[in-house]
């Protein structure tokens, strides 16, 4: 299987969007699913992504310059750096299961997946949803 799924989630209110990667998870790949999902959102949501180590991220800095933010990474074998993602990780694994040939899932599949994800009460958020908080965010902002 060379498809895989993009996670991006905005750390404070666990928001999280899916990046449609169906032609393989290399550099190339992977920096124009990010700027694809990422352009339209305000800013905010841009402010401080945290990227595993690895080979996707190779053109950080031109991902970067594209979409007006910094990157930042995480210390190479610290997953407990990027909870946040693991977590999403683990919940996409109930629609995904390991094994799962991910090429067959339409982009908007996906996009209804963030979507529920995003409407899910999270205890880390005093039981709100990422989709209050992000705009309780935005207001604030």
């Amino acid at each position: 299987n060379k498809s895989a799924i993009g996670t991006l989630v905005e750390r404070t209110t666990r928001f999280t969007i899916l990046p449609h990667l169906p032609d393989g998870r290399d550099a190339g790949h992977v920096h124009r699913a990010i700027i694809d999902k990422m352009a339209p959102p305000p800013k905010l949501l841009r402010d401080s992504p945290t990227w595993d180590q690895g080979a996707e991220p190779a053109p950080h800095k031109r991902t970067g310059a594209s979409l007006d933010m910094a990157v930042c990474f995480c210390d190479p074998h610290s997953p407990w750096q990027r909870g946040a993602n693991e977590n999403a990780n683990g919940l996409l694994r109930r629609y995904f299961p390991k094994g799962t040939g991910l090429s067959v899932y339409p982009e908007d599949h996906l996009d209804a997946v963030a979507e529920e994800l995003n409407d899910r009460p999270r205890k880390t958020l005093g039981f709100m949803k990422p989709s209050e908080k992000i705009i309780e965010l935005l207001d604030a902002a």
